[in-house]
């Protein structure tokens, strides 16, 4: 046998590829259900394992293993490979992440807009250094150490801009409500 996976290897010879399969073939499925393998992966694992035995002849080492030893691991490996494509593990259905989020009310929704056209408008009247670090630390998302970086001010200025903006803007909507 190791001649006829030499021949493969060296001249992609059909006839001893043939040959080899006739004899391995069968073979390796019953190895294969033996380890408890349903015949479906069974079959589909010697597929793939002669497939493998050709592409793969020429990595054959004789003084290594005998062909039937390394056929059949190839085959090993095979069934493994199949058996993890096919463990999936299943479905939580009370999986938080699968829970849709439940529909937001008509109300809620027309709250949030007209909260967030009034602060908008609250953030416009603004002096215009208080409303470029707003800018940069929440529409930009930039730290706050950043913003002072990009305005080249110091991080306590930003800070105190930051504050000062916030505690206007609130003031200004909870005389509004």
């Amino acid at each position: 046998m190791d001649d006829l996976l030499i021949a493969v290897a060296t001249s992609r010879d059909r006839n001893a590829y043939n040959a080899l399969f006739e004899h391995f073939a069968p073979r390796v499925k019953s190895f294969l259900l033996g380890k408890g393998g349903s015949p479906e992966v069974a079959e589909e694992a010697v597929q793939e394992a002669m497939l493998n035995v050709w592409r793969r002849a020429g990595t054959f080492d004789p003084a290594k293993a005998s062909a039937s030893t390394w056929i059949f691991t190839i085959a090993r490996n095979a069934r493994i490979d199949l058996q993890r494509k096919t463990i999936r593990p299943a479905i939580d259905p009370d999986d938080p992440a699968l829970v849709p989020d439940p529909p937001v009310a008509a109300l809620e929704i027309v709250s949030a807009r007209q909260d967030a056209k009034r602060i908008r408008e609250q953030i416009a009247v603004l002096p215009a250094e208080q409303q470029e670090v707003l800018r940069l630390a929440f529409f930009e998302d930039l730290a706050h150490a950043e913003v002072a970086k990009r305005l080249d001010i110091p991080l306590g200025t930003v800070k105190s801009r930051i504050r000062l903006a916030v505690g206007r803007i609130r003031s200004q909507i909870g005389e509004c409500e």
